[in-house]
């Protein structure tokens, strides 16, 4: 049922038999998910910066053996350019490792929670909290897209 007063669409509806602890708590693990997606983006923009830093870097090195300082650009370009961010790795390595263990592992779980819990329904908890406070009827407060 859909409507500017119908609530939200059947894919955001609670499964019957589904009760208010479970919702919050798929929430709940929702809410964890969404901060290690956060994570995520910051680990790849600490990868992009990192890359940045690195042929940043590189042109310094190539300018200041350009200026005439070559001990001290060799022992940069030696000691620091290309140089592992931590050891062993470079932030490629570090975003591969997390996507494919903690991350794969966790979107598994989550999306396992909700298919065992709630018919695979996303977003339960937040589609009851938007049908609590949107003013019914009121431009802007659609249930929907489809109410538009």
């Amino acid at each position: 049922m859909n409507g500017a007063d119908g609530g939200p669409d059947a894919v955001h509806r609670r499964p019957d038999g589904v009760d208010d602890a479970t919702v919050e708590a798929l929430g709940k693990l929702s809410e964890a998910l969404e901060a290690a997606e956060v994570a995520r983006g910051h680990l790849y923009a600490f990868h992009r910066l990192s890359g940045t830093t690195d042929l940043t870097l590189g042109d310094a090195v190539a300018q200041l053996r350009d200026a005439g300082h070559t001990e001290l650009a060799e022992r940069i370009d030696r000691e620091l350019v290309g140089r592992n961010v931590i050891p062993g790795h470079w932030t490629f390595q570090i975003v591969e490792a997390y996507d494919d263990g903690y991350y794969a592992t966790f979107k598994e779980l989550e999306r396992a929670a909700r298919e065992a819990l709630a018919g695979g329904r996303r977003h339960l908890y937040e589609a009851e909290m938007k049908e609590d406070r949107r003013t019914h009827g009121a431009p802007g407060h659609e249930a929907t897209p489809h109410d538009l």
